[in-house]
């Protein structure tokens, strides 16, 4: 249930303000947030690198000194723009010691040349292959220039942002390294993007990183449910109640995709085709790509549970039950 009208005394009482950004995808917006504290301003995640965002924490932080940039995790519009916003207040900037090191590979050449690798595994055709390729080529003048990274974000430590302090919850899925911020005190979760009111975060694996991102998923929204949460605020969508809830919902989600893939393994698919086949409807490239490594997250965590197999078949990949 989304509570509106108790949201703007929840950030006054919180002392937080939420930016929200546009975006040009589907998903259309991330909240991003900055608190005012003693000795200046800390932001929790940062946007896209362009000219959009940069117009709006311009007029945001007129006058403003910004001490710190927290990073939940190093996906584009979290971490598009922490380093040129880095460059113009000399703040310090906080991430994740595994998304940091994602996020400073995952624009990079030899990154993206294994990609093509990993499209032809994936049974993608060559024509939509390379257009999947140029896009995510198209993020890195989104997000650079890289920041400089000095302080670490580590579970079980906590930081103050605006008048509370915040346990550093590490919640892998959505990416390896992801984090949330949970409040004791006021029993509220600044969630990023591992739990969201209307949609599920993605969950996407390409043949690097850990290898069951699902599992590593599942266990996390697990983590969160044994705190019981009653406020959630996300980086995408209004803030929220009842945090349990809305996990058992997107449990529900992935056990039904589980089970409906488990069906169509019966005869065996590669992963495009079975990205197909859970997703029928034209996908924009940019879906696409999300689509894909969601299949294949999905795929793997049948097949490392032991309730499919993969072949390679003149070098892509067939997933399959066992019988």
């Amino acid at each position: 249930m989304i509570v509106k009208k108790e949201v703007t005394p929840m950030f006054d009482k919180l002392g937080i303000k939420c930016i929200t950004l546009a975006l040009p995808f589907r998903l259309n917006h991330v909240n991003c947030f900055i608190a005012e504290e003693a000795d200046g301003y800390k932001i929790l995640d940062a946007g896209l690198h362009n000219e959009a965002t940069a117009k709006v924490w311009e007029n945001e932080l007129a006058g403003k000194r910004v001490t710190d940039i927290i990073v939940s995790h190093y996906h584009p519009d979290h971490f598009g723009y922490a380093g040129k916003l880095q460059e113009k207040t000399n703040a310090r900037v906080w991430m994740p010691e595994i998304d940091l090191q994602a996020a400073l590979q995952a624009w990079e050449k030899p990154f993206l040349e294994k990609l093509k690798a990993n499209y032809h595994r994936a049974g993608i055709p060559e024509e939509i292959s390379e257009a999947l390729a140029e896009n995510t080529a198209a993020f890195a003048p989104l997000v650079t220039p890289y920041p400089k990274v000095e302080n670490i974000l580590k579970e079980g430590e906590t930081l103050q942002f605006g008048k509370y302090a915040y346990e550093i919850i590490h919640t892998p899925g959505h990416s390896d390294g992801l984090v949330t911020f949970y409040s004791r005190e006021n029993n509220l979760l600044l969630s990023t993007d591992h739990i969201l009111p209307k949609i599920t975060p993605n969950i996407s694996y390409w043949f690097h990183g850990n290898p069951n991102p699902l599992e590593n998923y599942l266990h996390s929204l697990q983590k969160i449910k044994k705190l019981d949460v009653e406020w959630v605020i996300p980086s995408h969508g209004d803030p929220f109640l009842n945090a349990s809830k809305r996990i058992s919902e997107i449990e529900a989600h992935h056990a039904e995709r589980l089970s409906s893939l488990k069906e169509m393994l019966k005869t065996g698919l590669t992963v495009y085709e079975t990205m197909e086949k859970l997703f029928p409807k034209k996908l924009a490239v940019h879906d696409t790509r999300f689509a894909v490594g969601e299949t294949l997250a999905h795929l793997e965590y049948l097949r490392l549970s032991g309730e499919c197999a993969r072949d390679l078949v003149n070098g892509i990949y067939v997933y399959h039950v066992i019988s």
